[in-house]
């Protein structure tokens, strides 16, 4: 029974460890440094990891850019565009959210996948929502009226 309870108690600390977003940096595509601790402020902090060769990463970013400006008017927040796009393919981020006219508050690179590993995003498309540095919401996948539900999501944070 000992036995059980460590193990459990060990998987929520990794579980909880791996999901803080206290010591992450990263560059946007403008190329500055980013910490997202510094992002995460009293206003809930949406984290979408998307990749450019991702059909339904995309989908779900044009739902939420044609959203986006009605839906701050009554709720604020933070949403950051987290491209998992390897070194390969890193070099079309920028091409494809100028192109796509995106209005995201960041679109951030994780070419080498540090972010994504240490918030155990394992697939594409994942939101992520934090409160306060602490993981409230997640989503995997994309079907048309999740963006709805991300949205409702964050109207029902304190």
């Amino acid at each position: 029974m000992r036995k059980i309870v460590f193990g459990l108690a060990m998987m929520c600390c990794v579980s909880f460890n791996a999901q803080s977003i206290e010591n992450i940096k990263v560059k946007n595509i403008k190329g500055e440094n980013i910490a997202l601790k510094d992002l995460n402020n009293d206003k809930p902090l949406v984290l979408s990891f998307w990749a450019t060769w991702c059909l339904p990463c995309m989908e779900e970013l044009n739902a939420v850019n044609d959203n986006l400006e009605e839906w701050k008017k009554e709720r604020d927040f933070d949403f950051i565009a987290v491209s998992t796009d390897d070194p390969r393919t890193v070099n079309k981020v920028k091409t494809v959210v100028n192109g796509k006219n995106w209005n995201f508050d960041q679109v951030l690179l994780d070419p080498s996948q540090s972010i994504k590993r240490s918030l155990n995003v394992n697939n594409v498309p994942t939101t992520l929502v934090y409160f306060k540095n602490k993981l409230v919401y997640s989503h995997v996948g994309y079907a048309p009226g999740d963006e709805e539900e991300l949205f409702n999501k964050l109207k029902q944070i304190q």
